[in-house]
């Protein structure tokens, strides 16, 4: 067991049953989602966006390196009937995967050589709900080691071969009591050629 997996499963091995919530950038943006077809959410903890996916009717896959994790979202999906497959994976030893998905989510996860092949895992006309922790922050929370941190507009470098939808990172400006604080989301679709 890696000390990653340890971490989290004594994290969610210790969280009271509540309601996993859905990102910001996934419940803002649903609109924009297929009628029909295959999701992915990484990362996904206890899988509130992998469960609102299935709710929508697309076939739901999700990844997670702990297995409490993932057993709690199966668990959850099996209850509802949804279309959801929980899977225990090793982002970071992940072999790559090609066009397989019409729908990614990312929430609160951040491995930049990872980003390549979530580019690869999309299907052309693909998209992507990614969101996550900022540097510059009007609050404390999120992660303290800067290798789990964006800086300023680089979800928006990370992902510059997809064809932005939606973009949003507020920082500090303005009135620091209210918006969009500490994060970034973007939504974004792959073009069906690199020409876009």
């Amino acid at each position: 067991m890696s000390a990653s997996q340890a971490k989290w499963d004594k994290i969610y091995s210790q969280k009271k049953k509540a309601t996993p919530s859905i990102c910001v950038a996934l419940k803002e943006n649903s609109h924009l989602l297929p009628a029909t077809g295959r999701a992915l959410e990484l990362a996904c903890g206890l899988g509130g966006n992998a469960l609102f996916l299935a709710k929508q009717g697309l076939r739901t896959d999700a990844w997670d390196i702990s297995p409490i994790a993932v057993e709690k979202l199966q668990q959850a999906a099996t209850q509802q009937n949804l279309p959801l497959s929980a899977t225990q994976k090793d982002l970071t030893a992940l072999d790559s995967i090609t066009e397989q998905y019409d729908v990614i989510v990312v929430s609160h996860y951040l491995d930049r050589p990872f980003c390549k092949k979530i580019i690869s895992m999309l299907k052309p006309e693909g998209l992507l709900f990614y969101q996550t922790f900022t540097a510059e922050k009007v609050s404390a929370g999120g992660p303290s080691n800067p290798n789990f941190v964006l800086a300023k507009n680089e979800l928006l470098e990370l992902f510059s071969e997809l064809v932005v939808l939606a973009y949003r990172e507020e920082g500090l400006v303005g009135d620091q009591t209210q918006g969009f604080r500490n994060q970034a989301m973007l939504v974004a679709i792959k073009a069906l050629t690199s020409g876009k």
